[in-house]
């Protein structure tokens, strides 16, 4: 058949074409697997044996690392696995220096490929924020510099969103920093949520040909009217807080936190939009994440620029536990195979491990990662033991956890079972 597409069986385009697309996709992804073999082997074999001579610490593996040359002079805000395609992650692309803001860019990058990305998208304005739907898993909720909320479906291939906000329908005045999705169990609707230094965490609603919002809570600064019985003074006088981070509880689902600019973290609820139900102080600067634990509902831990650590319970108001990190706390988040194990970023470069049953005052792993970057967000893996972390010049870094970094209760029990009982059959007379 002709190259031109003027083909004999119809004028079919063989070179254009669906098939030939995903046998070139094929054919990529094996070549791959041959020039990158070392790294996969590691992936998939590598397992640190020096852990069993150290007790309480662990270290972390580079693998591959992701790059894109359209993400050349920007920096990575955001990561995020996709739910159902384990080896597919979403990077959004923008600029922390708020005086150089440029254009953004989302990668779609997977572990099958590393030198380049499955699917590209841009946007007019920076993304700072971006989340997979954990059902409809081809659905993508973005958040930009300008106060703009979008959605893509990765698996359309036009350059475009299928939902995306405006003046009219109510967008963000100030940069949004987070959004995320919440499966409304009541009408089953399509929706997710999303914090800006506005003020305002908003839940839009995607309809039949428009984004429609609601503000499910304003962020008024802490003292002024936000006691039992206070009237609100009028927020056009005293402004509202901007907000930087918040998470759902995973069991009680009307119930959330937000991390602010001014350093205080406030609990909420669907329910109530006038008042916080609880106020914790204890951070000094912005705290850039917030998050529950998956296991214990009852706790959550917070990142901040004041460079600690501090974990919470929400029933009481000052912090559980805080550890000085030595630098600005860029992201946190706990592991999916622990109730213990988190892992934080910091502005040197460095990523930090803990697991709170080995070790309550000192990381596990205390690792630079890069050398004249600031890492800005990282992501576990919900299946293998890897984590994401991206830095402020567009690269994405895997990294593999040793053994003494995931080690959970049900394995230490197993390890001494066996310990024990070679231990009896080492002490029994031979016969």
């Amino acid at each position: 058949r002709h190259l031109d597409g003027e083909g004999a069986a119809g004028g079919v385009d063989v070179v254009h074409s669906v098939a030939m697309q995903r046998s070139l996709k094929m054919i990529e992804r094996l070549l791959n697997q041959n020039t990158f073999d070392e790294i996969a082997q590691d992936y998939k074999f590598w397992e640190d044996v020096s852990d069993q001579l150290k007790e309480g610490e662990g270290t972390l593996l580079p693998l591959w690392k992701f790059w894109c040359e359209r993400a050349r002079r920007k920096h990575v805000t955001a990561l995020c696995w996709n739910p159902a395609y384990r080896d597919l992650f979403a990077v959004g692309y923008g600029s922390y220096d708020f005086m150089k803001q440029s254009s953004g860019l989302i990668c779609c990058f997977t572990l099958k490929n590393p030198s380049y990305p499955e699917y590209i998208f841009t946007s007019e304005s920076g993304i700072m924020c971006l989340d997979f739907h954990p059902s409809h898993t081809s659905l993508l909720a973005v958040g930009c510099y300008d106060g703009n909320v979008s959605v893509y479906d990765i698996r359309k291939r036009v350059n475009k969103p299928l939902f995306h906000s405006s003046v009219k329908t109510g967008k963000h005045t100030d940069p949004v920093w987070q959004v995320k999705w919440q499966v409304d169990e009541p009408t089953k609707e399509t929706s997710f949520y999303s914090i800006s230094s506005d003020g305002r965490v908003t839940l839009w609603t995607l309809s039949k040909n428009e984004l429609q919002h609601s503000d499910i809570m304003e962020l008024r600064l802490a003292g002024i009217g936000d006691g039992v019985g206070d009237q609100p003074e009028d927020t056009g006088l005293v402004g509202l807080a901007g907000g930087c981070s918040f998470d759902f509880n995973p069991k009680l689902e009307h119930l959330f936190i937000v991390g602010t600019e001014e350093g205080r973290i406030h609990k909420c609820s669907k329910a109530y939009n006038s008042q916080y139900l609880e106020t914790y102080e204890g951070h000094y600067m912005a705290v850039y994440a917030v998050k529950w634990n998956r296991f214990h509902p009852r706790i959550f831990v917070s990142a901040s620029a004041d460079w600690t650590v501090k974990l919470w319970d929400h029933e009481n108001r000052k912090a559980l536990m805080s550890f000085d990190l030595g630098n600005a706390v860029g992201d946190i988040e706990w592991a999916p195979f622990s109730s213990t194990v988190f892992a934080a970023v910091t502005n040197d470069g460095k990523v930090h491990v803990f697991d709170l049953a080995e070790n309550k005052h000192d990381p596990l792993c205390d690792q630079k990662v890069v050398r004249k970057s600031k890492v800005t967000h990282l992501a576990f893996n919900a299946s293998s033991p890897i984590i994401l972390v991206g830095d402020d010049r567009g690269g994405v870094l895997t990294l593999k956890l040793s053994p003494n970094l995931r080690r959970t209760e049900k394995l230490k029990r197993a390890a001494a079972e066996a310990a024990k009982a070679e231990a009896s059959g080492a002490k029994r007379p031979p016969p």
